[in-house]
């Protein structure tokens, strides 16, 4: 079912879409103040190689597919889940096979002048097939055949993604699936079980990682071991902050970032350009706007009354909370580094049309809850 505009658009959650495009709006300005110098600021010779240029284009694609997946009722996904699953395998398959290998990692399929990374689509993706089998599966979450099928479904992707290698999308997987089975129902006694397997899986996941894998972690817990290597990005990261003080030195005047001595500023450390430029307040103010979205999101599931739906929406808050904190947490010395970008902020394209993706379909929970009026117990799908 297709909503008509006036219906679709009376039944908005406009508070959401204004704070998600203030948030790729700052986003935008930050690439462009610390990629001017990078590639040249809107090169006509080269327009498509400008990362503020392509990140406008992204950001209109992405709004693009959020609009039209809000006007397409959201249960029309639970009967495409396993298309989806197996979409998501042939795109992970196809990194391994045609993937372009960047910083020692294969993770993008190149389309011309872009490239697509199939794990970030994997978040949306994994989340749909997810919601769809616990959702009818809702009243055997006690039994642990269910437990173990929602792991096998879990664990293909899963491994693929990291053997790219990218440990930190892995990650995302994992806590959004946590996050899901316990809102369908998991009981204490098997997420505790669960938690012990995990840990037990710890030591063969740290001898599989790669080497600078483990240099991030080491640095992590003592940055000064090696500062010139791993511990730069931190160290720089954490100076970045530190000189922006209370109100920052303001929007394309922080040393660190221009001057380049901050590194992937526009990807997985942008948030420091943030701390540098905009200060503390700058810093509360982008943790309050990250705040806002999540209870934005997570009033879908108070809403949705189709366990499919709130489901979906749970299990997109969870990947986007995990996400946001892990870079933040990252950016501020309190998370290992991984690799992930800040939703709807960071430069490229894969990672910001997939968020607005997730947006698109929770306002389609909204919008068709709203005017399809579900006065009726909670249902499969």
């Amino acid at each position: 079912m297709i909503l008509r505009e006036k219906g679709l658009f009376q039944n908005f959650d406009w508070w959401l879409i204004a704070a998600v495009g203030f948030l790729v709006l700052l986003g935008i300005i930050l690439i462009n103040n610390t990629t001017a110098g990078v590639e040249g600021l809107f090169d006509t010779a080269n327009l498509l190689q400008d990362f503020t240029f392509r990140q406008i284009i992204y950001a209109l694609v992405g709004f693009g597919l959020l609009f039209g997946l809000s006007r397409i009722d959201y249960r029309v996904f639970a009967g495409l889940s396993w298309l989806f699953y197996v979409m998501l395998l042939a795109m992970l398959g196809a990194v391994a096979i045609i993937g372009r290998l960047t910083l020692g990692a294969q993770r993008w399929i190149p389309l011309g002048p872009f490239q697509l990374q199939p794990s970030e689509i994997g978040k949306l993706l994994i989340v749909l097939v997810l919601a769809k089998f616990l959702a009818d599966h809702s009243k055997q979450m006690d039994k642990w055949r269910t437990l173990g099928i929602a792991v096998a479904i879990l664990a293909l992707p899963v491994v693929m993604t990291y053997l790219q290698p990218d440990l930190g999308t892995s990650l995302v997987f994992v806590f959004a699936w946590g996050v899901m089975v316990l809102a369908a129902g998991l009981s204490w006694k098997q997420l505790l079980i669960s938690g012990v397997l995990l840990l037990v899986l710890l030591p063969f996941v740290w001898l599989t990682m790669q080497d600078y894998q483990r240099a991030r972690l080491t640095a992590f817990l003592n940055p000064v071991s090696d500062p010139l290597g791993a511990g730069y990005n931190v160290t720089q990261a954490r100076i970045a902050i530190g000189s922006g003080e209370v109100f920052g030195r303001g929007i394309g005047a922080g040393t660190q970032s221009q001057l380049q001595f901050l590194r992937i500023r526009h990807t997985d450390f942008i948030f420091s350009v943030v701390g540098e430029e905009l200060g503390f307040f700058g810093g509360i103010f982008f943790f309050a706007l990250y705040s806002f979205v999540l209870l934005r999101m997570l009033r879908a599931a108070q809403v949705s009354r189709s366990i499919f739906g709130r489901l979906t929406a749970v299990g997109f808050a969870a990947a986007l909370f995990f996400q946001a904190f892990v870079n933040l947490g990252m950016n501020v010395g309190i998370m290992p580094v991984t690799g992930i970008p800040l939703p709807f902020v960071s430069s490229g394209g894969s990672s910001l049309i997939t968020y607005l993706m997730m947006i698109g379909i929770i306002q389609s929970i909204l919008a068709h809850e709203k005017l399809l009026g579900l006065r009726t117990k909670p249902q499969q799908v």
